[in-house]
């Protein structure tokens, strides 16, 4: 290791004092970088050494560094000066430069000393995660100094508008809705102030229109954890099927629906695909809403009628003619706020997050605690998250603002305790929720909660369940797992056996149900017909009964079939004789007026 002119020292000439001098200054990098003294004079003086003078601290600069962003880290480059309160330089070593105190030569006769073991828990905790770097420019520096950091982002996004104006009255009925509503536009700029940024970066770097960087305030208000009633989710609103074309992660650790750098790179191709496709970016955004197959299919029928084809002449619901005219109200908005009586926000012209590599499992918490954030901001910056837990194999990053992420790096490299308490245990068989329960030494109740099983249900062997970590079960989870973790349910039903049954004359699906006190559902499903479906008669019908019963249950509903026949022969035998019984009754009154009238003829 090679120290500064500025935090030079000086040693004793002899091998000894060599030898002595370097693990005094080892000592002084160990107490003041990695066990919470900030500066070389702090340590020093912990350690009755004089002090390592500094001189005056330099402001900051960005230096080139051929780090590499996932690179395991101790801490920050040895000797990097980050001012403080007080004006010095934090000293912090790292693990080649804390090795290279280590490789002097020794002189002939003297013992070298054994070298220091620093394989602690708080060793591996600083090798849990890399060097925070900017996610969108991973190989680029980050600046603090930048001058144009502080210039406001809005300006910036206005340089890029580019889509064509739209001559629409609903428009100016957008622009009146939000003016009137501006607490809401407030808490929409608000959030968008941790995204806003990233996706403004993204939509430049394809020199795109940066009306585009508006759109999640339409599609979701800027909010990751929106879930439409369609199941669209995340800033970007991806419904699921779209989210698997566009490689977006779906699982029972994650939904990449949410991730807000993996959507809107997502989103952006999207966009670019469809215009590739209509070459018209107000026919690409009423793709966006309401499918390309339904803009193809309208333009093929106003072209038929022999109709223009652009936006405004095609026949659409309601939600698509509106979207298009809010993306140009926001336009406007965020072009001439003033002019609506509306104030935005400052959002600085700056990453407000870095992207911090991970290498081990950590449960949520934890996370969020060596970040000094609350879970509820760690959760905003990471909301892909569906877990407690984060699976490295799975999530290899983490997003924090830039202070914190500093904070992440010092706190875990002090932090003594375990870092996840759950792991990810795939059952092997099916069973029964209090099974999986006392293999795992899990409370049902806490594993029915934490698993979102529902009562009555099975899970089904292959499925994965989180569970505590054990002496057994101390491993991270593995990438398969993580990246395939999926939960499969079954109704906890005895045994069922198969019965086939031929349908009599006036057999249906709801007769077949009753008689076997099935749901009606349930019949339909098993004999692939509607609900309401008619059997002909001899037709085959498959119920399913419990096995061991099956007997029993069809000898009892073929009784109940035979006295219910029985019963209703006997009813219309009834009913047939007392037809019969009127008929003569009518016929003797007849006889009996025919002779009358007779009589008086004579």
């Amino acid at each position: 290791m090679n120290l500064t002119p500025e935090h030079s020292c000086q040693a004793p000439d002899s091998p000894v004092g060599k030898r002595l001098s370097r693990l005094a200054v080892l000592c002084t990098l160990a107490l003041g970088g990695l066990t919470g003294c900030g500066t070389l004079q702090q340590a020093s003086s912990r350690l009755g050494l004089d002090p390592l003078l500094p001189a005056a601290a330099p402001r900051p600069t960005e230096a080139p560094s051929t780090r590499s962003a996932t690179a395991p880290i101790s801490t920050v480059t040895l000797l990097e000066q980050h001012p403080t309160g007080a004006g010095q330089p934090v000293v912090r070593a790292t693990r080649p430069a804390l090795d290279a105190l280590d490789t002097p030569p020794v002189a002939q006769g003297v013992s070298p000393l054994p070298p220091l073991e620093l394989e602690t828990i708080e060793e591996q905790n600083r090798n849990a995660a890399g060097m925070p770097t900017d996610p969108l420019r991973p190989d680029t520096t980050l600046n603090l100094y930048d001058k144009n950091a502080s210039k406001d982002l809005w300006g910036r996004v206005r340089k890029g508008f580019a889509l064509p104006e739209l001559d629409s009255e609903l428009v100016a009925e957008h622009q009146r809705w939000y003016a009137a509503r501006p607490d809401y536009v407030q808490r929409m700029a608000e959030r968008a102030n941790r995204y806003l940024y990233h996706v403004v970066e993204e939509v430049e770097r394809r020199q795109l229109p940066s009306e585009l960087a508006l759109l999640p305030f339409i599609e979701s208000a800027f909010n990751p954890q929106a879930l439409s009633s369609a199941r669209a989710s995340g800033i970007w609103q991806f419904m699921p099927a779209t989210g698997k074309d566009y490689a977006l992660t779906q699982n029972l650790f994650r939904d990449d629906r949410r991730d807000v750098l993996a959507s809107t790179k997502a989103a952006l191709d999207h966009l670019q695909r469809l215009h590739r496709m209509f070459g018209d970016w107000h026919l690409v955004l009423a793709a966006y809403n309401w499918g390309e197959g339904s803009v193809q299919r309208a333009m093929a029928r106003n072209s038929k009628a022999g109709l223009p084809t652009d936006y405004l002449s095609l026949n659409m619901p309601a939600e698509t003619r509106h979207y298009v005219p809010k993306l140009h109200a926001v336009r406007n908005i965020v072009a001439r706020p003033d002019a609506f009586g509306l104030t935005l926000p400052t959002i600085e012209n700056h990453p407000y997050f870095v992207s911090m590599p991970l290498k081990r499992d950590m449960d949520l918490t934890v996370a969020a605690r060596l970040a000094d954030m609350s879970v509820a901001d760690f959760q905003a910056l990471n909301p892909s998250m569906n877990k407690p837990v984060i699976l490295a194999a799975g999530t290899p990053q983490i997003l924090l603002p830039y202070t914190n992420a500093e904070k992440f790096v010092q706190n875990l490299a002090r932090n003594k305790a375990p870092l996840a308490s759950w792991t990810a245990w795939v059952v092997p068989r099916t069973m029964r929720p209090n099974e999986a329960a006392r293999l795992t030494g899990m409370a049902e109740v806490s594993l029915r909660e934490v698993n979102k099983i529902p009562p009555k249900m099975l899970v089904k062997a292959g499925s994965t369940l989180l569970v505590p970590r054990s002496q057994h079960r101390s491993e991270d989870v593995s990438e398969h797992v993580a990246d395939n973790a999926m939960m499969a349910l079954a109704p906890d039903l005895p045994p069922m056996k198969r019965l086939a049954l031929k349908a009599g004359k006036r057999d249906t699906v709801a007769s077949i149900a009753r008689r076997y006190k099935v749901p009606v559902a349930q019949v339909a499903q098993w004999n692939k017909v509607g609900a309401s479906a008619r059997f002909t008669r001899g037709q085959t019908i498959v119920v399913f009964v419990p096995a061991g019963k099956g007997g029993k249950v069809l000898a009892k509903a073929e009784r109940n079939k035979s006295a219910k026949q029985a019963k209703g022969r006997a009813e219309r035998k009834v009913a047939k004789a007392s037809t019969a019984r009127g008929k003569a009754a009518a016929a003797a009154t007849r006889a009996k007026g025919n002779t009358k009238v007779r009589v008086a003829a004579r």
